[in-house]
């Protein structure tokens, strides 16, 4: 008797390691790469060219702080089975970097997009990204036609790993690129319908210092600098007098990141406050129709258009649908 329940025991924990080890290996054998992204606007950047010919993991969770986010030692298993990495760059994931640099198959290839969208004479320094730190703004996916070249680099990076399906990743990179067209002109006609003196843009944090170029629009601050401190009570009021002079009818803060300070600038310069803007938390969940990069970037000119008296209606054209259909696939590592 007991040396039967010795060996069921035994066989419980023989079958226990076996799952642990499907757990930890579940895209072995089944012939998909194995890529790993960052930020979700990349991973969906990366699902609407890969689709269900690869296994896609995103390391960095929806809504979390993508500047000062520690991968967990978890995520290590992820980098140590992936072929490919993508990485936005621009010393944005830091620590993401080094532990996928640490756990890399000797094969895989770590891809920083940002550095292979623009060169230095184009990097934007500003106030929460100012040159002397170093680093550039590496917000580059807000302007489509960067995002659009990181999905380039990602066609040319799957081919380069998985030439058998190379026509699979050239269909899906041609249709996102039709639809990355169609966003670029709705946002031109959109930021066009905003009275010229409002194309205005002070928010939470420096992202769309690569997107007001592209269609017209003045970012005249932020309130997050580089090191995420609050900022000083003279910075504050600079940014009050200077609404108030140039009278910008709306400032901008974060759907994740709610901001007393601009509250306070809003409540004291007459500006409307608007706490709703992304940059890198999409809309909805995965899986759902309107969770994808389009997605997120037609919302926020809704919301701009919106507040700074245009037309926001302009956008609803525009298809915000992934390419291969929704994301139920990806993997969100928490």
């Amino acid at each position: 008797m007991k040396n039967t329940k010795h060996l069921r025991t035994l066989a419980a924990g023989l079958l226990l390691l076996v799952l642990l080890a499907a757990c930890a290996s579940p895209q072995a054998d089944d012939g998909k790469l194995n890529v790993v992204s960052t930020v979700s606007p990349i991973t969906n950047i990366v699902y609407n060219i890969g689709g269900d010919k690869i296994h896609l993991a995103g390391i960095v969770p929806e809504g979390v702080n993508s500047h000062t986010f520690e991968p967990p030692p978890s995520v290590a298993r992820e980098l140590a089975q992936a072929d490919l990495v993508f990485i936005n760059g621009l010393n944005l994931e830091e620590p993401s970097l080094r532990l996928a640099e640490a756990n890399k198959k000797p094969d895989a290839e770590i891809i920083l997009l940002g550095e292979q969208t623009i060169t230095p004479d184009e990097y934007i320094y500003d106030f929460s990204f100012p040159k002397e730190a170093g680093s550039p703004n590496p917000h580059l996916w807000p302007n489509p036609i960067y995002a659009l070249r990181y999905a380039e680099i990602v066609r040319d990076a799957l081919i380069r790993k998985d030439p058998a399906n190379a026509d699979y990743y050239r269909a899906n990179y041609q249709a996102f690129e039709a639809r990355i067209q169609a966003l670029d002109q709705a946002i031109r006609e959109t930021v066009a319908s905003i009275p010229e003196p409002s194309r205005k843009l002070l928010t939470y944090h420096d992202s769309w210092g690569y997107f007001a170029p592209r269609y017209g629009m003045t970012v005249i601050g932020a309130i997050q600098p580089s090191d995420f401190a609050e900022p000083s009570a003279k910075e504050v009021a600079a940014l009050i007098e200077q609404i108030r002079r140039e009278a910008v009818p709306a400032i901008f803060g974060s759907e994740v990141f709610p901001s007393p300070v601009l509250e306070q600038i809003a409540k004291e310069s007459g500006a409307t406050y608007v706490d709703d803007l992304r940059d890198d938390d999409l809309p909805g969940q995965p899986g759902d129709p309107e969770h994808s990069y389009i997605s997120l970037m037609v919302n926020n000119l809704k919301i701009m258009a919106a507040a700074l008296g245009g037309d926001p209606s302009r956008m609803d054209a525009v298809d915000i649908s992934n390419v291969p259909g929704p994301d139920n696939a990806v993997e969100q590592t928490q």
